[in-house]
């Protein structure tokens, strides 16, 4: 297993043969985790290919954890021969419901905010890790209707990682998807993160229809969303961070021309971090 550093991107089929056939300036990988569950095929031979090339990352979106219903066994006993078999840093999840009775709704459902949601959500990830030997690290997802619950959304997210001992992957996109469609402030909801939780960003694009926006990841990413990246690189520090593209998927070589761009960002937030150090060094001298 080698750690995740810098900036990455969703490893996509469009983008395969451009891993194969020449190193890309890109420093890790991550995989949807579900295309890769079955033993063979096209996704896994080329997953050999380029493993060795780039740290990876495992990103799920059917652990249900947040559901009535038990744990899937055999699906967390599949994530966890795909995880032995690539050795990845990070297998992520959402915070998030995708099924109950049975049902799969193929779909990331918010939750409650509640302490009885803290509890049941706290189980069963401690559940998942015990049975995967390794910490989580789990997902913030955008949200579509207001709850009206007792705890904000981001109390529920850092009660969940205190209570749990995981990880935290922050999606920034979907705090700003969210904080459009709620009307709260997308900087207060990172402010008040548990800082030392914050394994992985992600960054993507979504679909602006003026009173609300929906998370689609068809998009390149906004302005609005990379100025939130920086308050949380002026916040967290050097986290590994990635783009998501799902839809209309450009060439790699536009992706990495993004991926730039978070550098770039990241950058200036960490020469502002360095100047702030310097004043209060000097101040302090």
């Amino acid at each position: 297993m080698t750690g995740l550093r810098g900036f990455g991107l969703g490893l996509r089929p469009e983008h395969y043969g451009d891993f194969v056939a020449a190193p890309q300036a890109v420093d890790w990988l991550e995989i949807l985790s579900d295309n890769y569950l079955v033993p063979g095929g096209k996704p896994l031979y080329y997953l050999e290919r380029i493993r060795p090339d780039y740290p990876i990352a495992m990103h799920g979106v059917a652990m249900n954890l947040g559901s009535c219903d038990p744990l899937d066994l055999g699906y967390l006993q599949d994530i966890k021969r795909l995880a032995d078999r690539v050795e990845p840093a990070i297998v992520s999840d959402h915070l998030c419901w995708t099924g109950v009775d049975g049902a799969r709704l193929h779909d990331l459902l918010p939750l409650p905010y509640t302490e009885e949601a803290v509890r049941h959500v706290a189980g069963r990830i401690r559940q998942a890790q015990d049975l995967l030997d390794r910490r989580l690290t789990i997902e913030n997802v955008s949200t579509y209707v207001e709850a009206q619950a007792p705890m904000k959304e981001w109390e529920f997210v850092s009660a969940i990682a205190e209570e749990t001992d995981c990880d935290l992957l922050v999606d920034i996109n979907n705090i700003y998807v969210s904080s459009r469609n709620h009307g709260f402030d997308p900087v207060r909801y990172l402010r008040a993160l548990p800082p030392g939780r914050a394994r992985q960003f992600h960054l993507a694009g979504h679909s602006d229809y003026g009173d609300y926006c929906i998370d689609t990841h068809d998009h390149p990413v906004c302005d609005a969303v990379w100025e939130l990246y920086r308050e949380a690189v002026l916040l967290f520090g050097d986290v590994p961070v990635m783009i998501e593209r799902d839809d209309r998927i450009p060439s790699l070589d536009e992706l990495v021309v993004e991926l730039d761009q978070a550098r770039n960002v990241a950058a200036s937030a960490g020469a502002e971090l360095y100047g702030q150090e310097r004043e209060k060094h000097y101040a302090s001298a």
